[in-house]
């Protein structure tokens, strides 16, 4: 998840025609077999937010049942990048500081994640 030096993390909707259209969570995506965590997160910014990633550390791995998948989320900052995130895929992006209330309705994996992000210190 994108992190500005004031601490505000960058949310994303679910792009149109995907499930849960036009829920909100952290950008990111699908690790392929080939990939890393650290590598799928990096081409996934890419792809959907136009950005390249400099500086990733490590946050936290969460496990989340869906009824149509079981999924495995890795989360790591990203503290530097170049570009300017921009909406790739038809979403919408939206910067949320500690002290905000979230966006509705967040994606249900995304959701025991948010206290944790409220409560990190950099």
């Amino acid at each position: 998840m994108l992190r500005a030096p004031e601490g505000a993390v960058l949310l994303s909707t679910r792009p149109p025609g995907k499930a849960f259209e036009g829920w909100w969570e952290f950008p990111g995506g699908k690790i392929e077999t080939h990939e890393t965590p650290e590598q799928a997160l990096i081409r996934e910014c890419h792809e959907e937010i136009g950005i390249q990633v400099v500086d990733l550390a490590f946050a936290w791995t969460i496990g989340h049942a869906y009824p149509h998948a079981q999924v495995m989320l890795h989360f790591y900052w990203v503290t530097r990048w170049s570009g300017v995130p921009r909406p790739i895929e038809g979403q919408q992006l939206l910067w949320v500081a500690a002290d905000q209330a979230w966006p509705y309705p967040i994606l249900p994996a995304t959701v025991p994640l948010l206290k944790r992000i409220r409560n990190y210190k950099a």
